[in-house]
Protein backbone atom coordinates (compact mmCIF):
# COMPACT_ATOMS: atom_id res chain seq x y z
CA UNK A 1 0.00 0.00 0.00
CA UNK A 2 1.29 3.40 -0.92
CA UNK A 3 0.34 6.39 1.24
CA UNK A 4 0.60 10.10 0.36
CA UNK A 5 2.08 12.39 3.19
CA UNK A 6 0.87 15.72 2.36
CA UNK A 7 3.17 18.89 3.24
CA UNK A 8 2.92 22.31 5.13
CA UNK A 9 2.20 24.84 3.02
CA UNK A 10 2.95 28.45 4.21
CA UNK A 11 1.31 29.83 1.02
CA UNK A 12 -2.19 28.44 2.57
CA UNK A 13 -4.34 29.23 4.84
CA UNK A 14 -3.33 28.00 8.65
CA UNK A 15 -4.09 29.07 11.91
CA UNK A 16 -2.07 29.47 15.39
CA UNK A 17 -3.60 28.79 18.39
CA UNK A 18 -1.97 29.33 21.66
CA UNK A 19 -1.84 27.50 25.12
CA UNK A 20 1.35 26.53 27.13
CA UNK A 21 2.69 25.63 23.83
CA UNK A 22 1.14 27.00 19.99
CA UNK A 23 -0.53 25.05 17.87
CA UNK A 24 0.00 25.42 14.08
CA UNK A 25 -2.72 23.96 12.46
CA UNK A 26 -3.12 23.60 8.44
CA UNK A 27 -5.83 20.72 7.22
CA UNK A 28 -4.69 17.46 5.55
CA UNK A 29 -1.43 17.78 6.20
CA UNK A 30 1.62 15.79 8.18
CA UNK A 31 2.60 16.11 11.69
CA UNK A 32 5.43 15.07 13.72
CA UNK A 33 4.01 14.94 17.17
CA UNK A 34 5.61 13.83 20.73
CA UNK A 35 3.47 13.26 23.82
CA UNK A 36 4.64 12.49 26.99
CA UNK A 37 3.94 11.04 30.32
CA UNK A 38 3.27 13.17 33.18
CA UNK A 39 6.46 12.36 35.17
CA UNK A 40 8.80 11.67 32.21
CA UNK A 41 10.64 15.40 32.96
CA UNK A 42 11.25 16.46 36.61
CA UNK A 43 9.68 20.02 37.10
CA UNK A 44 12.63 21.50 38.28
CA UNK A 45 14.63 20.63 34.75
CA UNK A 46 11.02 21.67 33.08
CA UNK A 47 11.36 25.28 34.57
CA UNK A 48 15.11 25.16 34.15
CA UNK A 49 14.93 24.15 30.42
CA UNK A 50 11.77 27.30 29.83
CA UNK A 51 13.79 29.89 31.90
CA UNK A 52 17.01 29.59 29.29
CA UNK A 53 14.86 29.30 26.68
CA UNK A 54 12.54 32.53 27.03
CA UNK A 55 16.82 34.19 27.98
CA UNK A 56 17.70 33.21 25.02
CA UNK A 57 14.47 34.52 22.66
CA UNK A 58 14.90 37.53 24.28
CA UNK A 59 17.94 37.94 23.92
CA UNK A 60 17.46 37.76 19.98
CA UNK A 61 14.57 39.99 20.06
CA UNK A 62 12.11 37.23 19.62
CA UNK A 63 8.87 36.84 21.74
CA UNK A 64 8.11 34.60 24.56
CA UNK A 65 4.62 34.28 23.77
CA UNK A 66 2.99 31.97 21.21
CA UNK A 67 3.85 34.69 18.62
CA UNK A 68 7.70 33.89 19.31
CA UNK A 69 7.29 30.50 16.91
CA UNK A 70 5.95 32.98 14.05
CA UNK A 71 8.89 35.34 14.47
CA UNK A 72 11.77 32.21 14.34
CA UNK A 73 9.98 30.73 11.19
CA UNK A 74 11.15 34.59 9.25
CA UNK A 75 14.41 33.92 10.19
CA UNK A 76 15.85 30.50 9.04
CA UNK A 77 19.16 29.94 10.99
CA UNK A 78 17.68 31.62 14.34
CA UNK A 79 15.21 28.39 14.40
CA UNK A 80 18.10 25.80 13.20
CA UNK A 81 19.72 27.29 16.45
CA UNK A 82 16.74 27.35 18.72
CA UNK A 83 15.83 23.53 17.70
CA UNK A 84 19.82 22.97 17.99
CA UNK A 85 19.63 24.50 21.73
CA UNK A 86 16.34 23.02 23.29
CA UNK A 87 13.96 21.10 21.09
CA UNK A 88 16.85 18.75 20.94
CA UNK A 89 17.50 19.54 24.29
CA UNK A 90 13.99 18.42 26.04
CA UNK A 91 13.51 15.32 23.64
CA UNK A 92 17.53 14.60 25.08
CA UNK A 93 15.78 14.73 28.93
CA UNK A 94 12.81 12.54 27.62
CA UNK A 95 15.37 9.70 26.92
CA UNK A 96 16.89 9.67 30.11
CA UNK A 97 14.52 7.29 31.11
CA UNK A 98 12.67 9.47 34.47
CA UNK A 99 9.50 8.52 36.12
CA UNK A 100 7.94 5.25 36.25
CA UNK A 101 7.96 4.46 32.76
CA UNK A 102 4.80 2.60 32.72
CA UNK A 103 5.10 2.05 29.13
CA UNK A 104 8.00 -0.66 29.42
CA UNK A 105 5.68 -2.94 30.15
CA UNK A 106 4.73 -4.11 26.70
CA UNK A 107 1.01 -4.59 27.20
CA UNK A 108 0.76 -0.52 28.19
CA UNK A 109 2.88 0.09 25.23
CA UNK A 110 0.27 -2.42 22.62
CA UNK A 111 -2.83 -0.07 24.50
CA UNK A 112 -0.87 2.59 22.95
CA UNK A 113 -0.15 1.71 19.65
CA UNK A 114 -3.41 0.09 19.07
CA UNK A 115 -5.11 3.31 19.74
CA UNK A 116 -2.79 4.99 17.08
CA UNK A 117 -4.17 2.64 14.26
CA UNK A 118 -7.79 2.28 15.62
CA UNK A 119 -8.67 5.41 12.93
CA UNK A 120 -5.86 4.75 10.53
CA UNK A 121 -7.74 5.70 7.13
CA UNK A 122 -10.23 7.70 8.79
CA UNK A 123 -8.98 10.60 10.68
CA UNK A 124 -5.46 10.28 9.43
CA UNK A 125 -2.95 8.12 7.68
CA UNK A 126 -0.59 6.82 10.49
CA UNK A 127 3.08 6.85 9.63
CA UNK A 128 6.08 5.54 11.26
CA UNK A 129 5.57 5.89 15.47
CA UNK A 130 7.55 4.53 18.70
CA UNK A 131 6.54 3.66 22.14
CA UNK A 132 9.21 4.80 24.42
CA UNK A 133 9.20 3.64 28.37
CA UNK A 134 8.04 7.19 29.05
CA UNK A 135 6.96 9.05 25.42
CA UNK A 136 5.76 8.42 22.26
CA UNK A 137 7.06 10.05 19.12
CA UNK A 138 4.92 9.32 15.47
CA UNK A 139 4.02 10.90 12.13
CA UNK A 140 0.63 11.34 10.96
CA UNK A 141 -1.25 13.20 7.97
CA UNK A 142 -4.81 13.93 8.69
CA UNK A 143 -7.85 13.84 6.92
CA UNK A 144 -10.53 16.22 6.69
CA UNK A 145 -11.61 18.01 9.45
CA UNK A 146 -9.27 16.03 11.58
CA UNK A 147 -7.73 18.73 14.52
CA UNK A 148 -4.28 17.48 16.16
CA UNK A 149 -4.81 18.83 19.13
CA UNK A 150 -8.41 17.14 19.28
CA UNK A 151 -7.32 14.06 18.41
CA UNK A 152 -3.98 13.94 20.83
CA UNK A 153 -6.62 14.54 23.09
CA UNK A 154 -8.66 11.80 22.28
CA UNK A 155 -6.01 9.39 21.83
CA UNK A 156 -4.37 10.58 25.67
CA UNK A 157 -7.17 10.26 26.96
CA UNK A 158 -8.58 6.34 25.69
CA UNK A 159 -5.37 5.20 26.62
CA UNK A 160 -4.89 6.80 30.05
CA UNK A 161 -8.24 4.87 30.96
CA UNK A 162 -7.25 1.70 29.34
CA UNK A 163 -3.73 1.86 31.33
CA UNK A 164 -5.11 2.73 34.64
CA UNK A 165 -7.24 -0.03 34.30
CA UNK A 166 -4.82 -2.64 33.59
CA UNK A 167 -2.17 -1.40 35.51
CA UNK A 168 -4.88 -0.64 38.88
CA UNK A 169 -3.65 3.03 39.12
CA UNK A 170 -5.52 6.38 39.08
CA UNK A 171 -4.47 10.07 38.00
CA UNK A 172 -3.63 11.86 35.09
CA UNK A 173 -0.93 9.61 32.88
CA UNK A 174 0.11 12.08 30.86
CA UNK A 175 1.29 15.85 30.11
CA UNK A 176 -1.57 17.94 29.22
CA UNK A 177 -0.31 19.64 26.27
CA UNK A 178 1.69 18.06 23.62
CA UNK A 179 4.09 18.86 21.04
CA UNK A 180 2.87 18.73 17.18
CA UNK A 181 5.19 19.94 14.30
CA UNK A 182 3.82 20.49 10.90
CA UNK A 183 6.44 18.66 8.47
CA UNK A 184 7.38 21.31 5.50
CA UNK A 185 9.42 19.37 3.30
CA UNK A 186 10.28 15.39 2.02
CA UNK A 187 13.93 15.79 3.73
CA UNK A 188 12.48 16.30 7.27
CA UNK A 189 10.06 14.20 6.89
CA UNK A 190 12.88 11.21 5.84
CA UNK A 191 14.83 13.05 9.11
CA UNK A 192 12.21 11.71 11.39
CA UNK A 193 11.78 8.31 10.22
CA UNK A 194 15.38 8.19 10.99
CA UNK A 195 15.28 9.62 14.47
CA UNK A 196 12.14 7.38 15.13
CA UNK A 197 13.72 4.47 14.13
CA UNK A 198 17.09 5.53 16.31
CA UNK A 199 15.39 6.99 19.66
CA UNK A 200 16.00 3.48 21.15
CA UNK A 201 20.09 3.18 20.56
CA UNK A 202 20.13 6.91 21.91
CA UNK A 203 18.30 6.17 25.11
CA UNK A 204 20.22 3.24 25.17
CA UNK A 205 17.16 0.75 25.00
CA UNK A 206 16.90 -3.22 24.67
CA UNK A 207 14.48 -5.52 22.93
CA UNK A 208 11.64 -5.33 24.18
CA UNK A 209 11.69 -1.87 26.40
CA UNK A 210 9.88 -0.45 23.47
CA UNK A 211 7.68 -0.38 20.50
CA UNK A 212 8.20 0.43 16.69
CA UNK A 213 5.78 0.44 13.82
CA UNK A 214 6.69 1.16 10.62
CA UNK A 215 4.24 2.00 7.87
CA UNK A 216 3.41 0.86 4.82
CA UNK A 217 5.17 2.89 2.06
CA UNK A 218 5.12 6.37 2.60
CA UNK A 219 5.48 9.18 -0.36
CA UNK A 220 5.78 12.80 0.26
CA UNK A 221 5.02 15.50 -2.57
Amino acid sequence: MDLMFDLFEPRQEYVVRHGKLPHWYQPGVTYFVTFRLEDSVPQQLVRSWHRERNRWLRANGIGTDGNGKAELRQQPELEREYHARFTRQFMAYLDRGYGNCALRDQQAATIVAAALRYFDGDRYHMGDFIVMPNHVHLLACLIGGTQVEAQCHSWKKYTATQINRYLGTCGRLWQEESFDHLVRSPEQFEYLQRYIAENPLKANLKPGDYLHYVACTLRVP
